[in-house]
């Protein structure tokens, strides 16, 4: 399976600090927003903003319950952005994970529109332009979390998985990670008895595996992921 991500929302404080961590990594800059009566921010993933933490709350059991939710690109084995790509612009390099190429990109938008985690965002690209009438012009590219190949290669981890204070997140061996998954879920049965392990067998195994406090539609995951069932 090779390395992935274990992300338990049961550990989840909303810090957001994963966040800050992927922008400063990438020197991605911040995106506007206003208030919109929550302190989730921002509203949605962006070409600038490759991973979020989504707030959302639930009735379960006669109580309200804030649910925490990693939002990012999950690099599936079975990565329907990379079948619907007519340009081959997206694949999956050495580690596994999936890339973009932003020089064959064309700015379809399919990757996008048929993930079935509503994933991958448009934005403007100047670093590999099209040429119209002989001059360097901006044009629109596919963006989403680059899995920080540069850091895994070095022997660090991904930049989301250091910042988190109460490690919500970790990095290691994919089949040492489902096993921790498994534990950790049938530990928060007593708690959360509708815990469960999301991501070892969707899409033929994701690299970001999750352990969920509740069903996966409750945190805004499809129960069956295919090709172009995002909600």
């Amino acid at each position: 399976m090779g390395k992935g991500m274990l992300v338990d929302v049961s550990k989840c404080i909303a810090c957001r600090g994963c966040q800050i961590a992927c922008k400063q990594w990438w020197k991605l800059p911040a995106v506007p927003s206003v208030n919109r009566g929550s302190h989730e921010n921002p509203a949605d993933l962006t070409a600038h903003t490759w991973n979020r933490i989504a707030f959302s709350e639930i009735e379960s059991d006669g109580t309200r319950k804030r649910l925490f939710t990693r939002k990012a690109c999950n690099h599936c084995t079975q990565a329907v952005c990379v079948w619907v790509c007519p340009t081959f612009a997206r694949g999956y390099n050495n580690l596994g994970a999936v890339t973009i190429d932003p020089d064959r990109c064309i700015g379809c938008g399919r990757c996008g529109e048929f993930c079935p985690f509503g994933v991958p965002r448009l934005g403007s690209h100047n670093l590999s332009p099209r040429i119209a009438v002989g001059l360097y012009t901006p044009r629109l590219v596919s963006y989403s979390c680059a899995f920080c190949r540069d850091r895994l290669e070095k022997g660090g981890i991904p930049a989301c998985a250091k910042a988190f204070p109460t490690r919500a997140i970790q990095c290691g061996e994919g089949g040492d990670l489902v096993k921790q998954g498994r534990a950790r879920v049938l530990a928060l049965k007593g708690i959360h008895p509708r815990a469960n392990f999301y991501g070892e067998k969707e899409m033929g195994g994701l690299k970001v595996l999750k352990v969920l406090t509740e069903e996966p539609d409750a945190h805004g995951l499809p129960e069956k992921p295919k090709m172009g069932n995002y909600p």
